[in-house]
C-alpha cells in the first residue's frame, strides 16, 4: 500500500497572518490545487480555488479585493470569499446564480492562517484550536512577542508525508542521534480522541514537554523551563502527491536570554528535515520492542484522517 494518502482530512497551515494585509491577494498551491488567498475589506481571510468560473482566469494573478469579494482581472466578475458565489457581473444586471468558485473553510489564530481540507468536501468536523491548541492553562502570565521574521521558519517542497512528521513525536530514540541529547526521553503519558493527540514526554530531571497534534497537520509543543517558556508549532501541509511545505512558528517568553533561547529552539527542525527529505515511508517498519506500542498507537490514531484510504487500523506493524 505504501505511504498514506497525501489528501488527509484536517486543518493545515497555509500562511502567517502577516502575509496578508487588508486587500492583499496571495497565490497558493496545496493538495494539488491552485488556490487564491486574500484578506477581505472587513479583515477576514478567505481562500478559494484560484480559477474564475467565467472563463478560467487565475484570480491570484491580477485579481483584486473589492466590496463583496475578489474581482477577476479578465472580465471583472466578482466572487464572494465567504462561499464562492458570484456577487456581480459588471456588464450584466444580475449575477450568475449557478456557478461558484470552490471555497475553503479558514481559521486564523496565533498569527497563523489555516484551511480545512477534506477530500469529500465535508464541512469541518471540529473547530480549529486556538490559544496554542490546549496550552492556555500552562501559559499563565508569560508574555510573548508578536511573530516576526525571526520567529518563523518555512521549508518549501520537502519530500515528506505529514505522517512522518507526526510520528516523530513518539520516535523517542531519534533525539539521541539526530539532536544529540544525552538521554532519550520517556513517554510519560498520552491520550487521544477523534481529532487530537496529547502526550507528555520527559527528558531525565528536566521539565516535561507537552505535545499536541490536532489532526496530522497542526502541532504545538510546550516546554516550561521555570524561568521561561517556549512554544513551537510545526505544521506540515501537503503540496501535491510527493511534497509538503513545513511551517514552524516559535514563541519564546520574553526574558534577558531571548535571542539565545529563540536560536536554540530553531536549531532542531532543520536536522529533522534533512532526514525526512530522504526517508522512504515504510508501511511495516522493523520496530524494536521498546518502541512498537508507541508507533502502533500513533498510526491507529492517525488512520482516522485518511477517509479515501483503506483503514490503517487493520495493519499489523
Amino acid at each position: 500500500m505504501g505511504s498514506p494518502s497525501m489528501r488527509p482530512t484536517g486543518w493545515f497551515q497555509v500562511a502567517w497572518s502577516a502575509d496578508l494585509g487588508v486587500g492583499d491577494v496571495k497565490p497558493l498551491h496545496y493538495f494539488g490545487t491552485e488556490l487564491v488567498a486574500f484578506r477581505d475589506l472587513d479583515g477576514s481571510v478567505r481562500v478559494l480555488d484560484a480559477h474564475c468560473q467565467h472563463m478560467g482566469a487565475d484570480l491570484s494573478h491580477g485579481g483584486c479585493v473589492v466590496e463583496g469579494g475578489i474581482q477577476c482581472p479578465f472580465h471583472g466578475w466578482v466572487w464572494s470569499g465567504d462561499d464562492g458565489h458570484n456577487v456581480r457581473i459588471p456588464y450584466e444586471p444580475h449575477p450568475d446564480d449557478v456557478r461558484r468558485v470552490q471555497s475553503w473553510p479558514t481559521a486564523e489564530f496565533n498569527e497563523c492562517i489555516y484551511v480545512w481540507h477534506d477530500i469529500g468536501r465535508r464541512a469541518p468536523a471540529w473547530q480549529a484550536p486556538d490559544a496554542w491548541g490546549g496550552l492556555e492553562e500552562r501559559i499563565g502570565s508569560y508574555w510573548f512577542r508578536t511573530v516576526g521574521p525571526d520567529e518563523k521558519q518555512f521549508f518549501a517542497g520537502v519530500t515528506v508525508h505529514p505522517q512522518v512528521v507526526v510520528e516523530s513525536s513518539v520516535d523517542r530514540q531519534h533525539y539521541r542521534f539526530v539532536h544529540k541529547v544525552p538521554v532519550s526521553p520517556a513517554l510519560l503519558a498520552s491520550t487521544a480522541d477523534n481529532s487530537s493527540w496529547h502526550a507528555t514526554i520527559g527528558f531525565g530531571a528536566g521539565n516535561p514537554v507537552e505535545i499536541y497534534w490536532h489532526g496530522v497537520g497542526l502541532s504545538f509543543s510546550c516546554e516550561d523551563n521555570g524561568d521561561g517558556m517556549q512554544i513551537i508549532s510545526i505544521c506540515p501541509t501537503p503540496v501535491d502527491d510527493f511534497t509538503s511545505d513545513i511551517f514552524a512558528t516559535y514563541w519564546v517568553s520574553e526574558d534577558l536570554d531571548y535571542d539565545d533561547r529563540l536560536a536554540a529552539a530553531k536549531r532542531s527542525l532543520p536536522d529533522d528535515i534533512d532526514i525526512w527529505a530522504h526517508l522512504e515511508y515504510l508501511e511495516r517498519p522493523a520496530l524494536a520492542p521498546s518502541e512498537a506500542d508507541d508507533f502502533r498507537q500513533m498510526r491507529h490514531w492517525a488512520s482516522g484522517f485518511y477517509p479515501a484510504q483503506p483503514d490503517l487500523r487493520s495493519v499489523t506493524l
